[in-house]
């Protein structure tokens, strides 16, 4: 069994793709497979894999799948059913790690920690580092813990590449990424840290998430805006359901709805005219207000806000 399985789902990243690969090839920690999943890419991304394959299929433990485009989240979640390693490590396929990444979390791997934090680092085009993504260091805590020191300090927090995850952790709560869906970190990674019994999180910053201009985040349409404020009011949805159901404190289940919460109002903001109206409506309709906690007055003007005027409360934001 390897130590860790890289999921690197492809879509349509010719110009970047064989740069990622390279980049986990050239880990200084040698116990891994790579999972490359083609995700019914259609420009000349196949013939990229296959060719860096063919040059490097003895040296490496490689798995390499092809199948009809679902999205990012199905492509991941194709990859875990085939992952086989103690960690799993998803990667974008426009960006690349450092390669003593996996060696400098080695030590977190040998204590079995479910959940494994590192940092990220942005580039342009040319690999200029652009920025480091600060947030909190900690050792070995309680998911619910870590939960309480990213949550107000960690803009990153739900970026899904920047952790490892425990395999055998991940398979039995039965995590899998909702498809068909944008946004698919903020709907699951917060419920995976939150129900992890081991956290750390490391002052590694060795992913270097590229800003390009095919970036999803940096091309996108009003239609597609739409979207995803949508959607996450999907995955808010879903979590409370899931929240309701975990074996954790009160305060966490406050914590964690709240979180939820601000991200759902903030969407607004990306709507205009009477998609906004109809936005307004859905968030009265499911009464969010109620997951703010009216513990000092702060927190009774935003309660109070969300019931009664959530437009003003967006002007406070």
């Amino acid at each position: 069994m390897p130590k860790i399985s890289v999921i690197v789902p492809v879509y349509n990243t010719e110009k970047y793709v064989e740069r990622c690969l390279e980049s986990i090839k050239n880990q200084t920690m040698k116990d891994l497979e790579i999972i490359i999943i083609n995700d019914g890419s259609t420009d000349h991304s196949e013939a990229v894999i296959k060719q860096w394959i063919e040059n490097n299929q003895n040296n490496v433990n490689i798995q390499y799948w092809k199948k009809e485009n679902g999205g990012l989240s199905d492509a991941r979640n194709y990859g875990v059913q085939h992952a086989t390693g103690k960690y799993l490590s998803f990667i974008d396929s426009d960006d690349y790690i450092d390669k003593n990444l996996y060696k400098n979390l080695e030590k977190y791997e040998e204590q079995n920690i479910d959940l494994i934090k590192f940092k990220m680092q942005t580039i342009d085009e040319k690999e200029n580092k652009i920025q480091k993504l600060d947030g909190p260091i900690f050792e070995k805590c309680t998911g619910e813990e870590a939960f309480e020191k990213l949550c107000p300090k960690d803009t990153f927090l739900e970026v899904a590449c920047i952790y490892l995850y425990r395999r055998e952790f991940f398979m039995d709560y039965h995590f899998s990424y909702t498809v068909g869906t944008y946004h698919e970190d903020f709907g699951l990674t917060p419920l995976i840290l939150i129900q992890a019994q081991s956290v750390v999180s490391t002052n590694e910053y060795g992913y270097y998430y590229s800003q390009t201009n095919n970036s999803i985040v940096r091309n996108s349409d009003y239609q597609k805006d739409k979207k995803k404020v949508k959607d996450v009011l999907l995955h808010y949805d879903n979590a409370v359901k899931k929240i309701d159901k975990m074996d954790i404190s009160k305060q966490s289940k406050e914590r964690i709805k709240r979180y939820y919460t601000n991200t759902v109002i903030i969407k607004a903001k990306n709507l205009k005219g009477n998609d906004f109206e109809e936005y307004i409506k859905e968030i009265k309709e499911r009464k969010l207000y109620r997951n703010i906690q009216p513990y000092n007055g702060k927190q009774r003007i935003k309660r109070f806000l969300l019931r009664f005027n959530v437009k003003l409360y967006l002007k406070m934001k």
